[in-house]
């Protein structure tokens, strides 16, 4: 997916705190959260993009360690949707 597709379904269509489903051509679906952390202008427009795994979420809320954060490539996306579960 562009840079800008993953912006608008991202900065428009979710909330902040709002988990995602994100499909992949070549791996499986990861659910997360998308982090707008002090280089998220700087990694959105290499389309790269920090995520939080669904595990983590919890612990991301109370410490928000970036270590818990993992970067993706969004030329890899396939799909994003909502997590309706």
């Amino acid at each position: 997916m562009t840079q800008e597709m993953i912006e608008k379904f991202v900065e428009t269509k979710t909330k902040e705190d709002e988990t995602l489903n994100i499909h992949f051509k070549d791996r499986q679906t990861v659910k997360g959260l998308f982090i707008r952390s002090t280089d998220y202008e700087e990694m959105k427009a290499k389309n790269f993009w920090r995520i939080v795994n669904h595990m983590n979420i919890k612990e991301w809320e109370k410490t928000k360690d970036m270590n818990l954060t993992r970067l993706f490539n969004g030329a890899a996306f396939t799909k994003l949707s909502n997590d309706k579960n």
